[in-house]
């Protein structure tokens, strides 16, 4: 089986409360980055097994979320073991949601492989177990999320056909220490109501939380945002708590001139 899990960028990022439980309530919009994909090819097999290729991740290969979403499945379904191989094309700790689309795309394609009794909801359900963002990749389309970023409600964008320039530095931002650094607060305007009015007015209207600090220990994503602008960007913003900064565009933008370490993409 052969599956191409895509990215995501994010909208807007309110962190709206701190939560008993030790996580944040947010509210945000995702959207689908369609043609940013990783690859994730599996097979049955004597024994479970992961294999991973093109970007390098840190980290135990043990605690992959593809794995995860595997065992998950397989603790509560008579599933085989299966050889597993990821190729990583989307850049990690970049807020692009690389690994929550590897293992929801791994959870719904179980699903329908096995041809096991589950609902969309209870795919759902499964996938916020293993992480907050990715109940967004189950259902795969633009949705305003809320509560942990597992609470979707359908939303249209009028970005879903404009052009996208992402650019990641070679560093990434870690999640913990991006919340470390944000101030908690309710927004004075809420984004259900933000994301309706034209994108040209976005900039002045929908901001990302997570930029307030991290533009102060990372001055490059300030000045790459600015870029974005000045090549005439209709929107721009770090995705997530960072590194990626997007750009969105009437037009296809021209590949700008970065230093050989950036990741850049165009669709």
């Amino acid at each position: 089986m052969l599956l191409f899990p895509n990215a995501k960028i994010n909208i807007g990022l309110n962190v709206v409360s701190k939560r008993k439980d030790g996580f944040h309530n947010i509210e945000t919009v995702f959207l689908p980055v369609k043609g940013l994909n990783d690859a994730i090819e599996y097979i049955a097999s004597d024994k479970t097994s992961l294999a991973i290729s093109g970007i390098k991740i840190e980290g135990n290969p043990n605690d992959n979320l593809v794995l995860k979403a595997y065992q998950l499945m397989k603790d509560r379904f008579d599933i085989p073991p299966l050889s597993i191989h990821l190729h990583k094309v989307i850049p990690s700790g970049a807020g692009l949601g690389g690994g929550s689309s590897d293992a929801s795309f791994m959870l719904n394609s179980l699903a329908d492989y096995f041809q096991l009794p589950l609902l969309q909801k209870d795919l759902t359900e499964f996938a916020a177990q293993l992480g907050s963002d990715c109940a967004f990749f189950i259902l795969n389309k633009s949705a305003i999320a809320s509560g942990r970023g597992e609470i979707l409600e359908p939303v249209l964008t009028g970005a879903e056909n404009k052009k996208l320039l992402i650019i990641k530095p070679p560093f990434s931002i870690n999640t913990k220490d991006a919340y470390s650094g944000v101030r908690v607060s309710e927004p004075s305007q809420r984004l259900k109501d933000l994301i309706n009015l034209p994108i040209g007015e976005w900039k002045n209207e929908i901001q990302n939380d997570f930029e307030s600090s991290t533009f102060k220990w990372f001055p490059e994503l300030k000045e790459i945002k600015q870029k974005l602008y000045e090549m005439g960007a209709l929107y721009a913003s770090m995705s997530g708590s960072g590194s990626a900064m997007f750009g969105i565009f009437a037009t296809e933008p021209e590949v700008p001139k970065l230093p050989e370490n950036y990741f850049c993409w165009i669709g």
